[in-house]
């Protein structure tokens, strides 16, 4: 699930009209035990952080991404398409989302101090995101459209989440300034303290970034991992995958182009499932069980 196709605006927005008959607003699941380490297995096979993301300081993106999500939460409310906290998918999201936080921190310490947040924008879209910072955005396209099981939805934000923990964006962002300006030049800049022009700078940057192919098949593993743990089956990553194949005719759409596409994709994940039942196996499972719109135009 690529790059910031990820951070594509709202343009092709549609309206969000909560979903009649769904009157389940019930708290959330209590979030998952604080995560053991990260098997060194798993650690070893996503291999260690690019030299890049020394190029741009943490703080510098994430700030830039909050901003930048902020903007988009604004926009989507004056247009009525964000939904609303009692929302029955917003309060799925975050759900699965507070079963998958606690373990975010064995792949990246900054972790513990990420305000997290999750939003519902009512776009056809199928996508979703994670900023920097944990900052998570899925569009109701990906709901509805793919009818996804709380399992799948768990594999997507396990991936995205993942996408934000092992830093792709700030590496990416590292590797385009090193090889546009040199990274003398790099530092020096990112060292005036003009924060404000930077964000903003950087924010329009995120809009337009993509990640590579090494980039995602490390989110899947890192996101299966994340997954498992937090009590969402694995296997829910081939579903997923067959859904998105099924829903465009076997071709992916922008949401997933980076990838491997066909039997191959779904190959990979089966190669990885060994890994990572064991920690699904251990893990306690979900107490309350949610479920896909009811309609695809909410």
């Amino acid at each position: 699930m690529p790059g910031r196709r990820l951070f594509t605006g709202l343009a092709a927005a549609s309206a969000l009209a909560v979903v009649p008959g769904l009157a389940w607003a019930q708290a959330p699941t209590p979030a998952a035990p604080p995560a053991p380490p990260v098997d060194e297995g798993l650690r070893k096979e996503v291999g260690k952080t690019s030299v890049f993301v020394n190029a741009i300081p943490p703080e510098q993106v994430e700030q830039a991404a909050a901003q930048q999500f902020r903007q988009m939460v604004r926009e989507a409310q004056q247009k009525n398409q964000l939904a609303q906290p009692d929302h029955p998918q917003v309060l799925r999201l975050r759900a699965v989302a507070q079963r998958i936080y606690p373990f975010a921190p064995a792949w990246n310490p900054r972790a513990r101090d990420w305000k997290w947040d999750v939003q519902l924008f009512g776009s056809a879209q199928v996508n979703a995101f994670c900023m920097p910072g944990g900052k998570i955005a899925f569009y109701w396209g990906i709901l509805s459209k793919l009818q996804l099981s709380d399992d799948e939805v768990a594999m997507i934000m396990g991936h995205e989440v993942a996408h934000a923990l092992r830093e792709h964006a700030r590496e990416r962002m590292g590797k385009q300034a090193a090889t546009r300006l040199g990274a003398n030049i790099v530092s020096s800049l990112f060292g005036l303290g003009q924060l404000g022009d930077l964000a903003v700078g950087m924010g329009a940057q995120l809009l337009s970034l993509k990640f590579s192919r090494d980039d995602e098949t490390e989110a899947d593993l890192v996101g299966l991992e994340l997954a498992a743990r937090a009590g969402y089956n694995p296997e829910a990553g081939v579903t997923l995958w067959q859904k998105m194949l099924q829903a465009n005719k076997g071709a992916p759409p922008e949401f997933m182009s980076t990838h491997p596409a066909g039997d191959s994709r779904i190959q990979d994940i089966q190669k990885v499932l060994p890994k990572v039942q064991p920690l699904y196996a251990r893990a306690p499972k979900p107490q309350q069980v949610f479920g896909p719109p009811s309609s695809s135009k909410g």
